[in-house]
């Protein structure tokens, strides 16, 4: 016997009505299971903390049965394992509460693989009507049927690709379209309070795209890569644009090959991007102007903290960070401050590497306890480009560096303190491990943050190769960068070696081969 409807075993409240004994045999077709759970919701109507189980062995086999169009808060979708992917895309605009979000989960396989959502050739459930159908797999807010709100949603444990032109997929009435250049693999729409968690997001057009109806949105513990279009710069790991956006834990690798995109590009209000590893792209970061926030008061305070970038030799725009905006209208850029500190910032460029483009001297940028390291020849490392206020307190800096490269340079570079060499005393650097050993430079630093810095961000945690945390136990002495400093290692007493006469030994090892063996007292 299975249940159909199970009780939510975080948010229990009983059921109007439960189906006791659901069939799930042969005889029962995809087409009746699915009219009969219709049939049931629609008896117990104000049925609330259901779990609806989907995979191999359940009542449900596809992720298009599950009546998306019908959950209410505390339900929980749990999408089981199985070796071919689920061929399916869809729209959730539903609305949880802050006690009762809405949860979409994935339950992983042997050795920890993810449910794998595949958009190519992937089919629409007829029970959906929502616009924008060619921009995502998985789509937040912005629909007909149903009409929303999206409002405190959860999704975690899904590998989701393939929104991307070269693919496929039937839309809700069963006509074929193609994906747009700019679809992703989780597009936001009109989407609040919603976490993402622990997906990986790639071989799509953007791997997540936020939209600006969006406020609230956290991605977390995830793995973006291998997103964007050959041969065009408009497509991104991540491109967002939303009122609170928060990327924390996250590994965000290279980007398709031949794609010339950002890894993070964001236009967003209150944006924060800590603990977080972002190798190569076009730049690492693009945090630039948004018309639709412009005048929030959250538009003028950016905080980046507890990062590693890494850039490869040859590995797109020499630029690591460009801060301010990219359109027309100078207004609209961000003209505040940028926070960046206690990040790893690690350049294996062979030539010219660049840490910062603020894009007017309305652009102020606070740069503290981080580690700017570059493996090209003295006089290659450049600290900032085009404009803006450039402070530098307390870091760690390659050394033969240059203020800037550009002629027309018109901002400010002030150097207040710090250390310069060419040896942080990385862990392993050939290994990517980027601690600092426990003699480096950088360990016990313990250097003052920005007064406008709050409590809530302080760089308590660190990073965990890879898409992991840790809490950082060096307290207020903290190393400069984004990992705590390596413990020393202790040595481990030697212990002689016993030397036996040989022909005491002979007679040993003849006595345990006529025992078999010998055991203790």
């Amino acid at each position: 016997m299975s249940r159909l409807l199970t009780m939510n075993p975080v948010h229990a409240r009983p059921l109007n009505r439960r189906f006791v004994a659901a069939r799930s045999g042969p005889m029962w077709s995809r087409g009746l299971r699915l009219g009969c759970l219709l049939l049931l919701l629609a008896m117990t109507g104000s049925a609330r903390a259901v779990v609806y189980e989907v995979g191999p062995g359940r009542l449900l086999t596809e992720t298009d049965q599950v009546p998306w169009h019908l959950l209410q808060p505390g339900d929980l979708v749990r999408i089981h394992w199985r070796e071919q992917p689920y061929r399916s895309k869809w729209v959730i605009a539903r609305a949880g509460t802050e006690t009762q979000p809405i949860l979409i989960q994935g339950v992983p396989g042997a050795g920890g693989a993810r449910p794998l959502i595949d958009g190519e050739n992937a089919t629409t459930p007829s029970t959906l009507d929502y616009w924008n159908e060619a921009r995502g797999v998985v789509k937040i807010g912005g629909a007909s049927v149903p009409a929303g709100p999206a409002r405190h949603l959860i999704i975690e444990s899904l590998d989701i690709r393939g929104a991307h032109p070269d693919h496929q997929f039937l839309d809700h009435d069963g006509n074929p379209q193609r994906y747009t250049s700019n679809a992703a693999s989780i597009h936001v729409e009109d989407g609040q309070h919603v976490i993402l968690r622990d997906c990986v997001l790639r071989d799509s057009g953007n791997g997540l795209f936020v939209s600006s109806p969006s406020e609230a949105i956290t991605l977390e513990h995830s793995q973006v890569h291998s997103n964007g279009i050959a041969g065009s710069q408009f497509q991104h790991n991540a491109y967002s644009e939303a009122l609170g956006m928060l990327y924390q834990f996250n590994r965000f690798g290279p980007l398709r090959a031949g794609a010339s995109g950002n890894n993070l590009k964001d236009r967003s209000a209150g944006l924060v991007v800590r603990y977080n590893w972002i190798e190569d792209g076009n730049r690492q970061l693009d945090l630039v102007d948004s018309s639709h926030f412009s005048s929030h008061p959250e538009y003028r305070t950016t905080l980046v903290y507890g990062n590693v970038l890494v850039e490869h030799d040859g590995q797109g725009n020499r630029q690591i960070v460009h801060y301010g905006g990219d359109g027309g209208n100078q207004d609209d850029y961000r003209k505040g401050d940028l926070y960046f500190y206690h990040n790893t910032v690690v350049s294996e460029r062979s030539g010219r590497a660049t840490l910062f483009r603020l894009s007017s001297n309305d652009e102020h940028a606070d740069i503290r306890a981080n580690v700017f390291f570059h493996a090209g020849p003295a006089g290659s490392l450049e600290l900032a480009t085009t404009a803006g206020e450039h402070e530098f307190r307390d870091n760690w800096l390659s050394g033969g560096f240059v203020h800037t490269f550009d002629s027309g340079f018109t901002g400010s570079v002030a150097l207040l303190g710090g250390l310069i060499g060419r040896d942080p005393g990385f862990s392993d650097r050939s290994s990517q491990d980027y601690r600092p050993r426990s003699d480096s430079v950088l360990a016990a630093r313990g250097s003052p943050l920005a007064p406008a810095v709050s409590a809530e961000h302080q760089p308590v945690q660190g990073y965990v190769m890879h898409a992991g945390a840790e809490t950082r136990q060096d307290g207020q002495a903290r190393a400069w960068g984004a990992l705590a400093a390596r413990p020393p290692e202790v040595a481990t007493p030697a212990v002689p070696a016993l030397s036996v006469p040989v022909g005491l030994g002979l007679a040993l090892s003849l006595l345990i081969l006529a025992c078999g063996s010998v055991r203790p007292g």
